[in-house]
């Protein structure tokens, strides 16, 4: 432990950390693993977790009494979510020759966290480390904090958002403290804008609270807390010693995730864990966007001043590393609140032209962080239906008065996630007239660029494309296809762009246009 963490300790532990480490103690080789609030022993498939006996501002475990409430309040927290993981709590008693023992029926004399230990480079962080996460794992990483959201337990929106201040209130002390880390012109312009911000969202997020957005979420939702067990998400270690902290808007807890993704420099990963959590979350959610940059910018900012607080205890040689990762997580959290105009682009086409291809891949490239908004009338239809997304609908799901219910669906969420300030792709066949013009009149409205793309590919390779998908939203098979007939778009002012080269070539081709459009309206 840092000298710091050693100065809120209050009671000697030593004695039972040295008898849970020994190999002896479980038969077979341990590793210890020490941070500032617990002691880590792994011990074959075992993984066992002390308290360390400290009391810190926002965190007290100074008793045996309070060390045996955080061991179960973190199993019932965790549990749920990772129940081959959470064994349970577990006492450490005295025999009568006052040896220590794991288990038994006499006076605890300490609590453990048993766990069934797993795969320690299955952690996302060290997946992500080796490279972009697979698309695979962040369709359910995103499945899984959405499913974690829905069974939390619902909150008042007023401690939530006095939490949120008080954060605020911290951090310019932080900032006062360290002005070599966080220099006073920066951190007083990232503090006044941050309070300005939550002043400005403060009626939505009481709104939120008053429509059950406000949750006990997990509260430390970074990559290092989620790990692949069987190949799917699961979080772990979840905050269980303080309420106020774990509790929060779910956007915030959503916030952690996606920042971590893109300190690690996994912006298109982060965008599409973003829209696969919107479209399966609450639709008032679009409108919560309002106060996600704030939220990122709070997590970049506790993220800096956790490492800054730990710089005097590292060794000479990596604290100059250490301060670079303290100063850049300092510059995303100003670049998340920089003000980016928000801007609509549609991508149009015949089925099988790779329009939701080319809007997962434009979408991070377009607006504030972390990127566009992708609205996809494939999806709005599965939602408007009941269904999950790859469940098949039947022909009756596709009449003209289902699809004009999907488009109006469409062009609604895409107003809405407009007016809080964020771009977005709104991805449709858009064959009609009709829907060419809702859907840029809806930018028109909102007083914002628009940009529309349509996408051409032979009928073969059409074909080809669709008998490949796998779980995949579209309905459309090589009969709809074929039955599909060509408009013609340009007589709308949209831009053709040729669909039969490679995803990357179709991209690069999407932000041309883009710029160019740009450009020609003299920037934003």
């Amino acid at each position: 432990m840092d000298a710091s963490g050693a100065a809120h300790v209050v009671e000697d532990q030593s004695a039972v950390f040295a008898w849970l480490a020994d190999p002896a103690t479980h038969g077979v080789p341990t590793r210890r693993v020490d941070t500032h609030g617990a002691v880590v022993v792994l011990a074959g498939e075992k993984a066992f977790k002390a308290k360390r006996a400290v009391r810190f501002p926002f965190m007290d475990y100074s008793t045996v009494a309070l060390r045996r409430a955080a061991c179960e309040a973190e199993v019932s927290i965790n549990a749920p979510h990772a129940p081959g993981v959470y064994l349970g709590a577990v006492p450490v008693t005295r025999d009568p020759a006052g040896s220590f023992v794991l288990g038994g029926s006499d006076e605890p004399v300490e609590w453990l966290v048993a766990m069934r230990r797993f795969d320690e480079d299955a952690t996302l962080d060290r997946v992500a480390a080796c490279g972009p996460l697979d698309p695979a794992t962040v369709v359910a990483l995103a499945s899984a904090v959405a499913a974690s959201h829905e069974v939390a337990p619902v909150r008042e929106a007023g401690p939530a958002i006095g939490s949120l201040a008080s954060y605020l209130s911290q951090n310019r002390a932080a900032f006062a403290e360290t002005p070599d880390l966080f220099p006073a012109d920066r951190a007083e312009r990232l503090s006044r804008t941050s309070e300005a911000m939550l002043e400005s969202v403060r009626p939505l997020l009481e709104a939120r609270g008053a429509a059950g957005r406000v949750r006990r979420c997990h509260g430390d939702l970074h990559l290092r807390n989620i790990v692949l067990i069987d190949g799917r998400p699961t979080l772990f270690d979840a905050i269980e010693f303080d309420e106020a902290i774990a509790t929060g808007d779910v956007l915030y807890d959503l916030a952690f995730l996606l920042m971590d993704l893109l300190a690690r420099g996994q912006a298109g990963e982060a965008n599409a864990v973003l829209n696969r959590y919107l479209w399966s979350s609450d639709p008032i959610d679009l409108a919560g966007l309002a106060a996600l940059p704030l939220f990122l910018s709070l997590r970049a900012v506790i993220r800096a001043k956790v490492l800054a607080a730990g710089l005097s205890s590292l060794p000479d040689d990596e604290r100059p590393a250490a301060r670079r990762d303290v100063q850049r997580y300092f510059a995303l959290a100003e670049d998340f609140l920089r003000d980016v105009p928000p801007r609509l682009v549609a991508v149009g086409g015949l089925s099988g032209t790779g329009k939701s291809t080319l809007a997962a891949a434009l979408a991070p490239h377009l607006g504030r962080a972390p990127g566009a908004i992708h609205l996809r009338t494939d999806i709005e239809r599965k939602r408007l239906f009941g269904v999950r997304d790859t469940h098949r609908l039947p022909p009756s799901a596709y009449t003209q008065a289902a699809s004009d219910a999907v488009y109006a669906v469409l062009s609604r969420k895409a107003d809405t996630a407009l007016a809080a300030g964020f771009a977005v792709v709104a991805d449709a066949v858009h064959a009609r007239a009709g829907e060419r013009d809702a859907i840029a009149r809806v930018a028109r409205e909102a007083g914002c660029a628009f940009t529309g793309l349509w996408l051409v590919a032979p009928l073969d390779l059409r074909v080809d494309r669709v008998e490949g998908r796998r779980d995949d939203a579209s309905d459309a098979d090589a009969a709809v296809v074929r039955k599909q007939f060509a408009p013609e778009p340009c007589q709308d002012g949209w831009t053709i762009i040729d669909a039969s080269g490679s995803p990357a070539r179709i991209l690069d081709a999407a932000l041309r246009n883009c710029a160019a459009a740009d450009a020609a309206a003299g920037g934003g």
